[in-house]
């Protein structure tokens, strides 16, 4: 069985398929789906699909990029879905300078408020960090002083030695497509070494689409295909990888 913890099913590239692209995840053993909010558009429209299906999930959050779009109507928008069962998550929220460095203080200004509100229902955080990590590091470590973190790193990016890093503040690591790329010398490294009961996998679709199909549509069936090649590293069978990623997930999501 798998989860895939981050998709994107309220992307327009998916509007017209729900069905088709859950009916064939689950034709693979995808049962469960997060679909990660980062706006008021897809706030709601993470909410709206999960509310629909079975096993799927949604978060909210305010994503680092758009942070000048954003004020305290948006996070009173975020802390109305985290009072809904359906909603398991804050996010994806962080810290992203590869486009808007000039925007950091406002982007570390609303990651704190997001975290706080991660502490306020105790519902885990879905972390976006790029270009970002010591940062994003040092913003989670203050957060832990006084609150144990809930919370993963999405799609982590990041070296092994930062990995145990954020493991030790609480955190789990979850790897999507790179991790299959012949060339992600760091992520292959960081699943070798991430400890199983920290590891959780994703699509992050329709961005990010794994080995053999980069560069295309991502989807979460092919979530299985992530779950394969860190099983290959680390020496274990590919339903090792999903049902302990699976069941890591439903620990840290609260599912029942």
């Amino acid at each position: 069985m798998f989860y895939d913890t981050h998709t994107h099913l309220n992307a327009d590239d998916f509007k017209e398929n729900y069905d088709e692209i859950i009916k064939e995840a689950n034709s693979l053993n995808v049962k469960y789906l997060n679909i990660v909010g980062f706006d008021k558009n897809t706030n709601f429209l993470a909410n709206q699909i999960a509310k629909k299906y079975e096993n799927i999930f949604a978060s909210a959050g305010l994503h680092p990029t758009d942070v000048n779009n954003f004020d305290e109507t948006d996070l009173r928008e975020v802390e109305n879905y985290l009072k809904q069962d359906i909603t398991v998550a804050v996010g994806e929220c962080g810290l992203d300078y590869y486009w808007h460095k000039e925007t950091r203080e406002r982007q570390i200004e609303f990651f704190k408020k997001q975290i706080d509100l991660s502490k306020k229902y105790n519902k885990p955080l879905i972390i976006h960090v790029r270009d970002a990590m010591q940062d994003a590091y040092d913003v989670l470590y203050e957060a832990s002083k006084d609150h144990k973190l809930k919370g993963v790193m999405h799609c982590y990016s990041g070296s092994s030695e930062m990995a145990n890093r954020f493991v030790n503040l609480g955190l789990y690591i979850s790897l999507g497509g790179p991790v299959t790329f012949k060339n992600a010398k760091e992520p292959k490294e960081v699943a070798k070494i991430v400890p199983l009961d920290r590891l959780l996998i994703e699509t992050d679709c329709p961005f990010l689409a794994p080995h053999p199909y980069r560069g295309k549509q991502n989807k979460p069936v092919y979530v299985t295909l992530v779950a394969e090649e860190i099983a290959a590293l680390r020496g274990l069978t590919i339903e090792e990888v999903g049902n302990v990623t699976t069941n890591n997930a439903k620990r840290l999501f609260n599912i029942k």
